[in-house]
């Protein structure tokens, strides 16, 4: 995307890279791209991996992750900026200190496992992701299972995803958005009609609104990457609507957020029939994603296929 004064719109993925193509480095700049943002990357590890599960992780060594972070961000720049897997607590406190340096937009997607429950942050690294990074966030996207190690307890309805959120965002980001594709069908429905089996639904919390955005599930295993997808188009939409803005308006996390949630609800629903791998295979990256014109924080939305269209002007669920 060019603007009108030249400038071509950019944006920074640091992450493991995926041997497989489907999740990683690699899905970040498949997504950047489907956004037409222009791209660069800072590979933190490589992963011998595929569809079936992850073979084998070589982290990089934490010098190298500075002299590429300080080669990128030196020359190229970066409008806004995600990251991925971080491995070890000396790249994340790398990450961390670089990136405090550079204030466009951030989006942490604090990856701890592979689809298969391998997994892929240390355990002291963890303690280094919350204490020096989640502070410089303006977005935290964790999962359920995420979401309940950084709450440091187990989630078990949307009441407690709301708590977690709650107590994420006092680790000091701007904002937390826990994707619901692990909500369990017991939890019951979050308003009528919004049952976890027939819908996946995400809440966003800036400490002030609460927002859900809700997708129908769709029947596939072609869900590999795509935590990794969903923080990379967040990204993406955010260079494009708040380039910069380590803290932007509300209103435009909730755009960039149900961007980046239809986008990954369409990669889904176009990878069905591929036959890409025996396993959790890789969505389909080339979708062409939306960011909505107008979509005010706080509230209840669905997306309908084409657009989202808000049930109410409630908050929470508790």
């Amino acid at each position: 995307m060019i603007r009108s004064n030249g400038h071509v719109v950019r944006a920074l993925t640091v992450a493991g890279s995926d041997s497989g193509g489907g999740a990683g480095i690699q899905a970040d700049l498949k997504a950047f791209a489907a956004y037409e943002v222009y791209g660069a990357s800072v590979i933190t590890a490589l992963t011998a991996q595929n569809t079936l599960g992850v073979q084998g992780v070589r982290a990089t060594d934490p010098a190298f992750v500075r002299e590429q972070l300080d080669s990128v961000l030196s020359d190229i720049g970066a409008d806004a900026i995600k990251t991925g897997m971080l491995a070890t607590a000396e790249i994340t406190a790398t990450v961390a200190d670089r990136l405090a340096q550079h204030p466009a937009p951030l989006v942490v997607d604090p990856v701890m496992m592979a689809k298969g429950g391998e997994p892929l942050l240390e355990p002291d690294a963890q303690h280094a992701l919350i204490t020096r990074l989640l502070p410089l966030a303006t977005v935290v996207t964790p999962n359920i299972p995420e979401a309940s190690a950084l709450w440091g307890h187990p989630i078990e309805s949307w009441a407690d995803a709301q708590r977690a959120a709650e107590a994420i965002l006092a680790r000091g980001p701007y904002a937390v958005i826990i994707k619901g594709g692990h909500a369990q069908v017991n939890w019951g429905p979050l308003a009528p009609g919004w049952d976890a089996e027939t819908w996946s639904v995400d809440l966003l919390f800036d400490g002030q609104t609460w927002t859900w955005l809700a997708a129908r599930r769709v029947p596939s295993r072609k869900t590999h990457g795509t935590g990794c997808t969903f923080s990379a188009a967040m990204a993406a939409a955010l260079a494009r609507l708040a380039p910069g803005e380590r803290r932007p308006q509300a209103d435009l996390l909730v755009r960039a957020a149900a961007s980046a949630k239809a986008y990954v609800h369409e990669a889904i629903a176009a990878a069905a029939d591929w036959d890409v791998g025996a396993g959790h295979g890789p969505t389909d990256h080339s979708v062409s994603p939306r960011i909505p014109d107008h979509l005010p924080a706080g509230g209840k939305y669905r997306w309908q296929g084409t657009s989202w269209a808000r049930e109410d002007a409630g908050g929470g669920c508790r």
